[in-house]
């Protein structure tokens, strides 16, 4: 039998080399669940009365609503399993826009657009510039993002 080393890895993100701008991928789905709310709020100190109390009147929204940080959270996430998985190198820039509430029990997905790839100058490596919108199961746009992230290039 090969030795490990000699198999290809699984799961790879891509290399700068890879993608262009127009590219669009679209990730899994995933629910969001009471524990996610909880552990977020939990870990980041956002205890306020919307997120912890379940009966608390906050008006026009109906159900029990996420921190639109958790959202992006969740699908940075799902991103960083697949699109750099071993291939991001620094989140440089994130601008993040809320069209909608994340309610738990909504599944969310969300779809990537490359609009840059812009090589440095030295070490083999992109500026990546994306565009990514999220979506509900009623597929509603709820969250929008754009993201410069540094990637590495292939080896040499």
């Amino acid at each position: 039998m090969a030795h490990a080393r000699d198999a290809q890895q699984l799961g790879r993100g891509f290399y700068w080399q890879e993608i262009q701008a127009g590219d669009r991928f679209r990730t899994y789905r995933r629910t969001v669940t009471e524990s996610d709310l909880v552990n977020f709020i939990s870990a980041t100190g956002m205890l306020e009365a919307i997120f912890i109390d379940a009966q608390y009147e906050h008006g026009a929204m109906r159900g029990r609503p996420v921190p639109a940080a958790l959202t992006s959270g969740l699908i940075e996430g799902l991103l960083f399993q697949t699109m750099v998985q071993g291939t991001g190198l620094a989140l440089l820039e994130f601008s993040l826009k809320t069209h909608g509430p994340v309610e738990v029990n909504d599944t969310i997905f969300g779809v990537v657009e490359v609009e840059e790839v812009n090589p440095t100058s030295k070490n083999n490596r992109a500026v990546v510039t994306s565009r990514v919108e999220v979506f509900n199961q009623r597929d509603e746009l709820v969250l929008s993002y754009s993201v410069k992230r540094l990637q590495a290039g292939q080896p040499q």
